[in-house]
């Protein structure tokens, strides 16, 4: 009988990375209820026919390993949203906004998970891994919006952009308006504010580089040019 190449691998031929793939999304809907730990991984594992021993192992930090394997996943979903193609129809703030609520949107039907998630990542020895968790996904946004500044631009616009989504965030968490307009109206100022600033920012760059140089002025006075 012929082997068909393309079956999906069963449970048991999975590598770590790939059972982290798997259950993220599973633990997520279980720590809704059951928070982030391991009965939410227990229970993902068990509809997912994966031993409780190697679930264990693929999260071995705990929590927040759960977590960041929930966010890498959830901004995948983000990024399969919005192609490259449908992103670059976008001027720049269109593409920051649409990336954000594509965000939320796939977070939407898990807001319970996300608010225990948040808090478990408040905690004193979780803040610093929070803080990279946060700064992967807004420089995945960045850079998806097409993005490629190297200079202190790469972090004065994530910077911002993190505190915009942190904000954000808090507000959707408690949103109960209509097709969470509350939290679209929140995003719209914020992005305004991000937006504002880097036109202020781009005009002064402009008028400093054509200010007079001293250094070049005492230039001139030791070579003058013939």
């Amino acid at each position: 009988m012929a082997i068909d190449d393309g079956a999906a691998p069963v449970p048991q031929d999975l590598t770590l990375d790939e059972v982290r793939v798997l259950l993220a999304p599973a633990i997520a809907a279980n720590a809704a209820f059951d928070g982030w730990g391991d009965a939410a991984r227990d229970l993902a594992a068990e509809s997912h026919d994966i031993d409780a021993d190697v679930a264990r192992l693929a999260f071995a930090d705990g929590p927040v390993a759960m977590i960041d394997a929930w966010f890498d996943q959830v901004d995948a979903e983000m990024a399969r949203a919005l192609p490259p193609e449908r992103l670059g129809a976008m001027k720049i703030r269109e593409r920051i906004t649409a990336l954000v609520e594509a965000r939320l949107a796939v977070l939407g039907p898990e807001r319970e998970a996300l608010r225990r998630a948040r808090a478990v990542l408040a905690l004193p020895q979780n803040v610093a891994r929070a803080a990279r968790l946060g700064w992967r996904s807004v420089d995945r946004m960045w850079r998806l919006a097409g993005d490629r500044a190297t200079d202190y631009n790469h972090y004065t616009k994530r910077a911002m952009l993190l505190a915009v989504y942190a904000a954000t965030t808090t507000v959707f968490l408690d949103d109960e308006s209509e097709a969470h307009a509350d939290t679209s109206a929140f995003l719209a100022r914020r992005i305004d504010g991000i937006m504002r600033f880097e036109k202020s920012k781009a005009a002064f760059q402009q008028r400093a580089q054509r200010r007079p140089s001293l250094s070049r002025f005492v230039g001139r006075l030791r070579y003058p040019v013939v």
